[in-house]
């Protein structure tokens, strides 16, 4: 069994398999997955998972060097925001764009993690760093 804070198989296996500046993004409930994106869903009800625990259980293996959000968080979701930046590596501070455009980035992603999360625009696209 393996051992470590992220436990799940397709997520474990996503993050293996990505390159530099692929990205992925960790969605709330709902958060529109464009077709030919891979979704992995891992709602289970209304906040099950959360948005931030499943961010940094992600964290715990996704190296990173940038991270994007809508800027409508700011206002609707600023606890949601708080939280994220406590969660991200200290050399990474989100970029912020409309929700639009953030939907329309989420089109080149690799994948979109669906958490049960249910409040305002908790969603982040991640871009793969390098460890060395």
């Amino acid at each position: 069994m393996k051992k470590g804070v992220l436990l799940n198989s397709y997520i474990s296996g996503l993050i293996a398999d990505l390159g530099h500046k692929d990205r992925i993004v960790i969605g709330d409930a709902g958060l529109p997955v464009p077709e030919g994106v891979e979704k992995i869903d891992l709602a289970v009800s209304s906040g099950l998972p959360g948005f931030i625990e499943t961010l940094e259980a992600v964290l715990s293996e996704y190296e990173i060097e940038a991270g994007i959000m809508a800027e409508e968080i700011k206002v609707e979701n600023p606890m949601i925001l708080e939280a994220t930046r406590a969660k991200l590596p200290a050399a990474v501070e989100p970029e912020f764009v409309s929700h639009e455009e953030f939907k329309k980035l989420t089109e080149n992603c690799r994948a979109v993690i669906r958490t049960g999360e249910c409040s305002p625009y908790a969603n982040i696209i991640l871009a793969a760093g390098v460890t060395f």
